[in-house]
Formats: C-alpha cells, structure tokens, sequence
C-alpha cells in the first residue's frame, strides 16, 4: 500500500519507546499518530525558542529614537 506522507524510520531506547506507547494507548491513538503529534509539538517548542533567541539578539541593537510609530508608518 503506498501513502501520500513520507515515513521515518526511528530506533528509540526501550524507556522512551514504553512511554510514547503509554500516551498513545491512554489516547486511544496509533504510536506512529502519537510521536509525530509529539515531533510536531516539540518543533514548536524549538521555532519559539529559535524566534526568542532573534528577537532578543535584535533588541540588544535597537535604537529607541529610530521607532516609527504605527499611526505614523500606516497612516491610521
């Protein structure tokens, strides 16, 4: 049977297997459902982390009186 979604393949210590497998018994849900559930919350977790660390990185830099306001840059 072919698929639309690409697969991975990921070898999992025992621990970290056993409890992937817990949550998605607990949730009714296939393992495969329940890791790339998890996989996509942590990507999450890092694109927040990835944006914070810009964001902070610019705001050493920024210069107060170089702000424009939004009425002013919009016009509203």
């Amino acid at each position: 049977m072919t698929t639309k979604n690409p697969r991975l393949n990921v070898v999992l210590d025992k621990p970290l297997y056993t409890t992937i497998k817990y949550l998605a018994q607990e949730e009714g849900i296939s393992l495969s459902l329940k890791a790339r559930d998890l996989i996509r919350e942590a990507l999450a977790e890092y694109e927040d982390s990835h944006w914070n660390r810009i964001a902070s990185e610019r705001e050493k830099t920024l210069h107060k009186k170089k702000l424009v306001s939004h009425k002013k840059l919009w016009g509203k």
